[in-house]
């Protein structure tokens, strides 16, 4: 079997940049073992299937350890392919998940904007021992369904963060830390090694916590982001109540094809 293959650096405009995401394009679903062997060999924080539908796609994503239920950066790879790489004529495209309804990607001066669900952040006692999992004691922790949000005081203390991984193991999904930005409304970091991502480069998924968090602190629907993880993203965000926008741009790494 042969399966087309598109690598693609999503949430910047430069290659080597912002968060890789492979997308495998199927003709109908493969065994949930089969999808997630070829996951673990593409070793990318997330592998996008894509299989076409009536209305647009149908999505699922996998980490090298797991399905997840969301992902922001596989999403923005998969519109990026639609439109770039296949025979596609709208400026729309619509994917089927199995846990969040329907995503809809548009192209909009210049960006790829995605309409998410918000995921509307409450205040959490802090967690025995999160602050030497993160190396750090944030100044407040929040949460909103699997994820931790722990905000810190200023960028730099996100930057020079040194997480103990085995330690953030303990924690929930993921957890993912933020601070006001220097030259952006806020920026962010986001740790996943329960799923096996110590550090995710970008998170499309996180910013459906983070948008919420800052629109209100901030007082502001528009906003926007940096995660400042060595490969670094832009993100592109607005607050609309139970949804989010986030946007960005995206840039093809690779196309082939995979031999199964």
């Amino acid at each position: 079997m042969k399966i087309p293959l598109y690598q693609v650096d999503a949430f910047t405009s430069e290659i080597f940049k912002g968060n890789p995401a492979a997308v495998c394009l199927l003709d109908g679903w493969l065994d949930d073992a089969r999808l997630q062997a070829v996951a673990a060999e593409n070793n990318l924080s997330e592998t996008a299937f894509l299989v076409k539908s009536d209305e647009g796609f149908e999505i699922r994503w996998f980490t090298p350890l797991t399905e997840v239920s969301l992902c922001g950066h596989a999403t923005l790879a998969s519109a990026f392919v639609v439109f770039n790489c296949l025979d596609w004529s709208e400026s729309t495209v619509h994917f089927q998940t199995r846990e969040r309804g329907v995503l809809t990607v548009t192209q909009k001066e210049g960006l790829l904007e995605m309409d998410f669900p918000a995921m509307i952040p409450t205040p959490r006692e802090t967690p025995e021992g999160l602050a030497d999992a993160l190396g750090h004691p944030p100044m407040e922790v929040l949460g909103a369904e699997k994820q931790l949000l722990a905000v810190f005081a200023d960028e730099r203390t996100v930057r020079e963060l040194q997480p103990d991984f085995s330690l953030l193991t303990r924690y929930e999904f993921g957890t993912i830390v933020t601070a006001p930005g220097e030259q952006c409304d806020f920026v962010s970091r986001y740790f996943a090694p329960n799923v096996g991502i110590p550090e995710d480069p970008v998170t499309g998924s996180a910013h459906c916590v983070l948008v919420p968090y800052w629109s209100q602190r901030l007082g502001k629907k528009q906003l926007h982001a940096r995660q400042v993880s060595k490969r670094g993203g832009e993100l592109f965000c607005e607050d609309r109540g139970e949804h989010v926008t986030i946007a960005g741009r995206a840039v093809l790494y690779l196309e082939g094809t995979i031999t199964v």
